[in-house]
């Protein structure tokens, strides 16, 4: 559940006149524009391997890191990469705004640049994509897509971060160096991936310190500017103040491109466009699922108008295991979210009963979960292997057994 922020920040006459004189291209504010590009050229020249965790893999992040503006110098031996926070928030603004996904095989994923959103991207103004950036940093990018703890709700808490973060900022600057207190503060307001994107926004000035022999980031101080002033104010008072506003997203799926223009545009009239992703479209055909769970697996093939539920009866069938416990599925969707759909007994919405195979949006190879008995906890890897039109069938059918089925309790 979102939480209601402080009410005492002013949007003034002064913040109003800064926007509107606020001009916006590839050189600034800030270095988004340019550093947000040059992860996406890099990706888009390279074939670059996810981790296991879909995230970018050690040998890519030096050479990420040195097409930036301002390149980190770090003084660790094996940086990962929350060791660059600007990295950290770029990548987490490619996954969640759509631009880049994973391909490739469960074996070997890639992070590649979707050609079709791209486009939209390339046809976008500075001030479209700024203010994409802006609002996909706000309300789409929940810190798990980079491997970090995020909030209940499906808008981060960002903002309250960035708020607190700059009411701790005196009207000078906020000493870091040789304040241990505050260094370990700023692993929590704003946390480093948001310190990254609020300096590339252009919404503080960061004064960075020389490297050290095993130490990360090292900062001397930090300065708000006005910019980041004047958009903090309008955001609390056009938007994130309206407590009731915002909760509404909270129970809806993936909030949509354009949310923040109403606000953003008087201020910013070049917003006219948006960025757009293709919509999931009922995907016909029998699914052929691997089920795996150590060395056994069931093949098993199901009808797009059944629904999840029909498939884990045909899990539970296929394996001798009854049916006297809750389950769910979950999946990560192209944002890298994990998505969850629920049994149908369980408070929480969706529910597999309402879920159809062909509205789950895998891509061929992509592997969800399986989670059987919340107390004993089978968990059963799922690889949607391909989609086969010409299969008639009009129920679950067990194409293939492999392996014995384990004992349910264990006798």
């Amino acid at each position: 559940m979102y939480r209601r922020l402080p009410q005492d920040i002013k949007f003034t006459p002064r913040h109003k006149r800064l926007l509107r004189d606020t001009a916006i291209d590839q050189t600034g504010p800030g270095t988004i524009l340019r550093d947000f590009d040059a992860l996406l050229a890099f990706l888009a020249e390279n074939e670059t391997p996810a981790t296991g965790t879909h995230q970018l893999s050690l040998r890519a992040l030096p050479q990420i890191n040195a097409r930036l503006a301002r390149p980190l110098q770090l003084g660790l031996k094996r940086p990962q990469q929350r060791s660059y926070p600007h990295i950290q928030g770029l990548f987490l603004l490619s996954r969640a705004s759509g631009l880049v996904c994973i391909a490739g095989t469960p074996k070997k994923p890639l992070l590649v640049v979707d050609d079709a959103v791209h486009q939209v991207w390339e046809s976008l103004n500075p001030t479209e994509r700024y203010c994409t950036l802006l609002e996909t940093w706000l309300l789409r990018a929940l810190p798990e897509i980079v491997g970090e703890r995020s909030g209940p709700g499906r808008v981060p808490e960002t903002f309250k971060q960035w708020q607190w973060f700059f009411l701790r900022i005196p009207r000078g600057s906020l000493p870091i160096a040789g304040d241990p207190v505050a260094e370990k503060g700023l692993r929590y307001w704003p946390g480093w991936h948001n310190l990254g994107l609020v300096e590339l926004f252009g919404f503080v000035s960061i004064h960075h310190g020389p490297p050290e022999p095993g130490k990360g980031w090292r900062i001397d101080r930090i300065e708000r500017t006005p910019l980041g002033d004047a958009l903090l104010a309008l955001l609390q008072v056009e938007f994130f103040g309206e407590y009731a506003y915002v909760v509404e997203f909270e129970s809806e799926g993936q909030i949509p491109f354009g949310v923040l223009q109403p606000v953003l545009q008087p201020y910013f009239p070049g917003w006219q466009n948006n960025l757009s992703i293709p919509a999931w479209t009922f995907r016909e055909g029998a699914h052929v699922f691997k089920v795996s769970w150590s060395s056994m697996y069931r093949r098993i093939a199901v009808p797009a108008k059944q629904s999840l539920d029909a498939l884990a009866s045909a899990i539970l069938d296929a394996i001798k295991f009854d049916h006297d416990h809750l389950y769910r599925f979950w999946y990560e969707n192209r944002f890298g979210v994990r998505e969850r759909v629920n049994h149908p007994e369980m408070d929480e919405a969706p529910w597999t009963s309402e879920v159809l195979i062909g509205d789950v949006p895998l891509q061929i190879g992509q592997t969800m979960t399986y989670l059987y008995d919340f107390g004993d906890r089978w968990e059963f890897g799922i690889t949607l292997e391909r989609v086969d039109p010409d299969l008639a069938i009009d129920r679950p059918v067990v194409l293939e057994k492999h392996g014995r089925s384990p004992s349910q309790y264990g006798w």
